[in-house]
């Protein structure tokens, strides 16, 4: 009989665009600097964020 396994194994290629794990944990990280930010000026102006932005 013939041998019915593949004789290559394929290349899976990550997607570069859409929900995966990178852009997943790019986009955490990026709202964590963002929340450390606005916590940062509103202790350090003595105001609110929006306040800060001139919202209200």
């Amino acid at each position: 009989m013939t041998n019915l396994e593949p004789t290559m194994t394929p290349e899976i290629k990550r997607p570069k665009a859409g929900f995966n794990s990178y852009a997943e944990r790019l986009n955490g990280r990026a709202a964590m600097v963002g929340f450390v930010a606005v916590v940062a000026i509103e202790y350090l102006t003595g105001k609110g964020f929006l306040t800060w932005l001139g919202l209200t």
